[in-house]
């Protein structure tokens, strides 16, 4: 092994530097028995990132190797850029979850909007093209002037970035509660299609091969960005503001057409975003996949700045750029498309037969190590894991007194921004650009055409952290069937899921009993759905002086609609049809439910547990039903009840210029508390509406399929009324006053949010 020297005029290694870089003692001396050496500060730098919590799962990765991966429909799975899955006549469909939550605390727009050019590029580099974005946002409650100033700045970074793409945002989901004031969280799925035939993987092949940087030149911007989201928010992150990275959609647009040129012409061996850690991760993770070394020359790598040394090449995450793999009489090609779309393309480094990592510049060998240890060496750790005990007590907390008032209590939680209308941030994105948008944003999930056929796919993000807060293993199974029934009412079949594990600091034992047993629960569900999880992301440390985020191990998934005049819509649609409840009624526990949360502000209790056979009856039901054309719309009961959903239901899209009223009789179930009957948040249930006279074929049809059905009212008159009686009483809204409740929420909290952005 030649010995790597410091580049002129870098720091000695020091304990001191090696904690800055976020080493700890037993990783360093790891580290240096590697080398037989003492490392230069630019080989710690490769190490600090590599070996990071965002980049190595050295917290995680026993417990991610408990998920379901395989299956008939998995054309790639786990440990590529982007999962893929095969769809009818040769189409498959890439997908892929990543986390964006440090960066969008310090600089929300700049975070917001490079977190979602990163997770396209993702996709992109599997050969797919971007045809939908999706995010899952936490934020604390809109009554501090700072969760404002961050939730518009997040949301118009998300906005602007997939706008200027011209990506369309079909889907996603925001919730405010207290626990995420210190700690916002910043979830973006992208999905893309692709012919089978395209998927192309990222792997370094081919000693002698070259290797390519693409796109914008490398700055000095997002230097240790990985190491940043593997610690703990706190009063010194602000100082962290200069390593978020500054994104260009416009180069990203060029950066995506580029791309897939060069797939579909072949010209390329592998390619790779890179995303954290640069063009360390990028090279070391592709050289690693393909058992080979990569020598690079920092000497030939553009930069947009003068001066900038070995350390901070290799760790900037400047954005939109890309490594390639190709062979040397590619090259003069690949500058050729890339000058076509106005790109810079450079040779910077070789595929080498040794295995070694090894950095160059000024003709010094900078850093050489064993590559393949560089990136599987990581010290892997296996935490402590109990259960908190404040936890163990809530749940057998009773509420708190509270006198129903069902009137009352239903417009308040309509009002609540976490349930209320999101028509406020996702009417800042485009989600109809690329003209294949079949239901946006705002219903169960979003639905698109795959072009050129008669079948579509059904996208969604989904995590109720209230009920994983109580019960992880629980809540993680519910995680999973909420995103399928919202799959599934639109009449697609769930396929495979992307999950993004948002949690706090592992080595709280609490914390890691959290994230190990909701992970049990995702996995189990994954295994009663056939829908295996396809590669995903682990965010750990979002705790911030207040404490640990609630866990939020958000769910992405992808299901297949096979005619696209099949799909369902979720909100009422005709006057006179029968409105339906599917689904088990007997379970009314009101624990983690929206209704103490919210209008009681009590999170505790028992919650409804999860029939995983009951929820995959229910989605081979709603698939059937709506291939047969018996369902006129489908709505799931998930936040706030089987009330929520049917006054949602009623209120009617987005867009829609007026609701439908409707009458409501449920005093057949039973029962003498109409705040559990009505608020409950027992799972497995949805709202249909059917034609008059399909009920029999409905009830017919869900009796083949074990799922119990019960005909519960009749949709009114336009603007009409609410109306519903129960064992115990009677009620009445009407429908223009509960929409404007639901709409304007939102709208109404963030209307002084530029006075909020100066004051913060």
């Amino acid at each position: 092994m030649t010995i790597a020297h410091p580049f002129p005029g870098e720091r000695p290694v020091t304990a001191e530097v090696v904690k800055e870089h976020n080493l700890n003692e037993l990783e360093y001396q790891r580290i240096v028995a590697m080398l037989e050496r003492t490392p230069t500060l630019t080989e710690l730098g490769i190490f600090s990132a590599l070996w990071s919590e965002h980049c190595s799962y050295k917290h995680s990765k026993p417990i991610l190797k408990t998920f379901p991966t395989q299956g008939p429909q998995v054309l790639q799975g786990p440990g590529e850029n982007a999962g893929v899955l095969g769809l009818p006549d040769g189409w498959a469909v890439a997908f892929k979850i990543e986390s964006h939550n440090h960066p969008s605390a310090v600089e929300p727009y700049q975070g917001a909007a490079t977190g979602v050019g990163g997770i396209l590029r993702d996709v992109f580099t599997m050969g797919a093209r971007p045809v939908a974005v999706l995010n899952s946002l936490r934020f604390g409650p809109l009554d501090s002037a700072r969760n404002r100033y961050l939730f518009g700045g997040v949301v118009k970074g998300v906005g602007d970035y997939g706008n200027c793409v011209g990506i369309p945002t079909l889907g996603g989901e925001v919730t405010f509660a207290p626990g995420y004031s210190g700690n916002p969280l910043v979830n973006a799925m992208c999905v893309g299609l692709l012919r089978a035939e395209d998927l192309t993987l990222a792997q370094a092949h081919g000693v002698g091969n070259l290797l390519l940087t693409m796109g914008s030149s490398t700055g000095r911007d997002g230097i240790h960005g990985a190491s940043f989201a593997s610690e703990d928010l706190s009063e010194k992150s602000e100082a962290r503001r200069p390593q978020v990275q500054v994104g260009d959609p416009f180069t990203e647009k060029l950066l995506l057409e580029a791309t897939l040129e060069l797939i579909e012409r072949r010209l390329v061996v592998g390619i790779q975003d890179m995303g954290a850690a640069g063009l360390t991760s990028s090279s070391a993770e592709m050289a690693a996949r393909g058992g080979v070394g990569v020598e690079l020359d920092m000497d030939k790598v553009p930069t947009r700045e003068a001066g900038m040394t070995p350390y901070e090449i290799m760790l900037s995450e400047s954005q939109e750029r890309m490594l390639i793999v190709a062979e040397p009489h590619r090259v003069e090609e690949i500058v050729a498309v890339c000058r076509k779309w106005e790109l810079d393309a450079a040779v910077v480094g070789h595929v080498t037969d040794d295995g070694m990592f090894r950095i160059k510049a000024g003709g010094v060998t900078v850093a050489e190590i064993p590559g393949q240890r560089l990136v599987d060496d990581v010290p892997i750790y296996y935490p402590d894991a109990q259960e908190s005990e404040k936890v163990v007590a809530l749940r057998k907390a009773p509420a708190p007194a509270h006198k129903a008032a069902i009137e009352k209590d239903l417009v308040a939680l309509l009002d609540n921004p976490s349930i209320a209308s999101k028509r406020w941030v996702f009417e800042q994105y485009d989600s109809t650009v690329q003209a294949n948008t079949l239901i946006g944003p705002g219903g169960d999930a979003g639905v698109l055409k795959v072009p050129g056929t008669d079948f579509g796919i059904a996208v969604t993000v989904d995590c109720n952290s209230r009920l994983l807060a109580l019960d992880p293993y629980e809540g993680g199974k519910a995680t999973v069937a909420e995103a399928a029934r919202n799959i599934a009412c639109t009449g697609a079949l769930p396929l495979g899921i992307t999950d993004c594990l948002n949690f706090g600091n592992p080595e709280r034992p609490e914390v890691f009993f959290q994230f190990r047993e909701a992970c049990r629960g995702i996995a189990d569900a994954c295994r009663a759905f056939n829908t295996p999880v396809t590669g995903g992301n682990v965010s750990l440390y979002n705790e911030s002086p207040t404490g640990a985020v609630d866990p939020t191990p958000t769910v992405g998934m992808v299901g297949l609609l096979e005619k696209l005049a099949c799909r369902t819509p979720s909100h009422f649609a005709q006057s006179g049809d029968k409105v339906l409840l599917t689904g088990p009624t007997a379970d009314r526990r009101l624990g983690g439910s929206a209704y103490w949360a919210l209008v009681l502000e009590f999170v505790g209790g028992e919650q409804p547990t999860v029939d995983l056979d009951q929820e995959l009856r229910l989605q081979k039901f709603l698939v059937a039903g709506a291939k047969a054309g018996l369902f006129r719309s489908a709505h799931d009961c998930a936040s706030g009840g089987l009330l929520v959903a049917a006054a949602e239901a009623a209120i009617g899209g987005p867009y829609a210029v007026h609701g439908l009223g409707a009458s409501l009789d449920l005093a057949a179930l039973g029962g003498s508390d109409d705040a559990a009957l009505l608020f409950s948040e027992g799972h497995g249930r949805v709202v249909l509406s059917v034609a008059p006279g399909n009920e029999a074929a409905v009830a017919a049809l869900a009796k083949e399929h074990g799922v119990p059905v019960a005909t519960i009212g009749t949709v009114g008159a336009v603007d009409g009324e609410l109306a519903v009686k129960t064992a115990g009483g009677a009620y009445r809204w009407p429908v223009p006053a509960l929409r404007t409740t639901y709409f304007n929420a939102i709208p109404r909290r963030m209307s002084h949010v530029a006075e909020d952005r100066a004051a913060v």
